[in-house]
């Protein structure tokens, strides 16, 4: 393996920037993959190696790496009006026009639209409304949030606490008290022996019931739940699990918040995620393909119920004192306003739908590989599950990261991926993406596989076929 030259990128990357979800050690000596610029669902490096961009980066390009209508709309809006805030009841066009076609474009009757810059954000300001919402209410014991394991809902503190994967816990003294967890619906590593998905599904809502009656229904206030989880894994939840979860929280007064953060804007076949899976939810949070990557846009939709309780105690207080300088920008207000109307225009759900299943059997075509333990998805998401022993769904060994070194080799044959906690690989790719370019990303993906197996074999870490 040879050093990053002097005064290459690579290593002028080494000398000064410190990467999220980076082993910060490793990468002293290893260097980053630089890319330099992105057409349709492609990007390539500094040496000009071309890579189909087989998670639309981090699950977000859902119109590619290049769109002129998105680059005229930002300039445009640049020239008229390059800022503008929202506090104090100031606005502007941009950030009307797009509250109000989310509106209605809502999966549910929503009532109002907050404005933030990532998920982490519009996750974080929901996990306050929530908090602000029962303070209106006179319920000041009833703030209690719960997550699920491996769920993922971003990295602030307050966000970081929901989410239940141990990375982005560990050494950070996280999660922060009144924050819960209850079971991941993963009908593959879930299930009892003879167990159907129904009755799993029925034992994660009584799991879910348990939890909340230990800690007294008085102190709950919401819960949180990806349609499909993403960053924990792409776990697909079994048929009835939204259905009973509901009824649970319905039971007790406890909200729900649907993070679609991942799922929004036709990732799984529907515009929303919670059409889908048949999700209620009385807070949205939205992102990534918002603005389909193009610039930094969340937002946080709220029903009426929510609304007119923050709308209450606001006026009681004086104000709402919550919000961010860039909250509703202009720029990246219009160039999402641009991409929701493409989407209008494609239309984009119809065309996920006609590639989604054959999008779903190349994924499935490898779950026959030695390696594969699990291929699940729904959509255009999906994901494969690498084990070290296929008949007892054993994983391997986290510190002999499979996962990564399986995207080293899809790397080697032109696919980026990303590999997950449990060694998961996901595939999340662009939208726009045709069913040759998804043969390519899956032809290789198995030539990869078929490297990683071969070098396990020679190292007795797997067995011959």
């Amino acid at each position: 393996m040879s050093l990053p030259r002097a005064n290459s990128a690579a290593a002028r990357d080494i000398a000064s920037v410190l990467h999220p979800y980076t082993d910060l050690r490793a990468h002293a000596e290893i260097g980053p993959l630089v890319i330099s610029r992105g057409e349709g669902v492609r990007v390539w490096d500094e040496s000009g190696k071309s890579y189909i961009e087989a998670l639309a980066g981090l699950w977000c390009a859902s119109l590619g790496f290049s769109n002129e209508r998105l680059v005229a709309a930002a300039a445009a809006q640049m020239r008229a009006l390059p800022f503008y805030h929202s506090f104090a009841a100031k606005s502007h066009e941009p950030l009307i026009t797009l509250a109000e076609m989310l509106l209605t474009r809502a999966p549910v009757p929503m009532s109002k639209v907050f404005f933030a810059n990532s998920g982490s954000e519009a996750n974080d300001t929901a996990i306050k409304m929530i908090w602000y919402f029962n303070n209106a209410l006179g319920r000041p014991l009833k703030k209690k949030i719960i997550g699920r394991v491996k769920g993922y809902h971003g990295i602030t503190l307050a966000s970081a606490s929901l989410t239940g994967l141990p990375a982005n816990h560990r050494s950070f003294d996280v999660p922060l008290p009144g924050f819960l967890h209850t079971i991941t619906p993963h009908f593959y590593h879930g299930a009892e022996p003879g167990e159907s998905e129904e009755a799993f599904a029925t034992r994660c809502a009584s799991e879910l019931e348990q939890l909340i009656l230990a800690e007294g229904p008085e102190t709950v206030a919401a819960m949180f739940a990806e349609p499909v989880m993403g960053a924990g894994g792409v776990i697909v939840p079994p048929p009835t699990y939204f259905a009973k979860i509901q009824a649970v929280l319905a039971k007790y007064d406890i909200l729900l918040v649907a993070d679609e953060v991942i799922c929004g804007f036709g990732r799984t076949g529907n515009y929303w995620g919670s059409q889908t899976f048949a999700i209620t939810p009385n807070i949205l949070t939205c992102a990534k393909a918002l603005s389909a990557a193009f610039l930094p846009i969340s937002a946080v939709m709220v029903d009426a119920r929510v609304f007119a309780a923050l709308a209450d105690e606001s006026h009681k207080i004086g104000t709402f004192g919550h919000g961010f300088t860039y909250s509703g920008h202009p720029v990246p207000a219009a160039v999402a306003i641009e991409a929701l109307k493409i989407y209008d225009e494609i239309p984009l759900v119809d065309q996920v739908r006609a590639t989604a299943p054959h999008f779903q059997a190349a994924l499935r075509a490898l779950r026959d590989h030695p390696l594969v333990g699990e291929a699940r998805g729904v959509g255009l998401i999906g994901a494969l599950e690498l084990v070290a022993d296929k008949a007892a769904r054993r994983n391997f060994d986290p510190a002999l990261k499979i996962g990564p070194r399986a995207t080293k080799w899809m790397e080697k044959h032109g696919v980026l991926g990303r590999a997950m906690t449990g060694d998961v690989l996901g595939f999340s790719p662009p939208l726009i993406i045709t069913p040759d370019e998804i043969d390519e990303i899956f032809a290789g993906v198995a030539r990869a596989l078929d490297e990683l197996h071969a070098e396990l074999r020679r190292e007795g870490l797997a067995a011959a076929p």
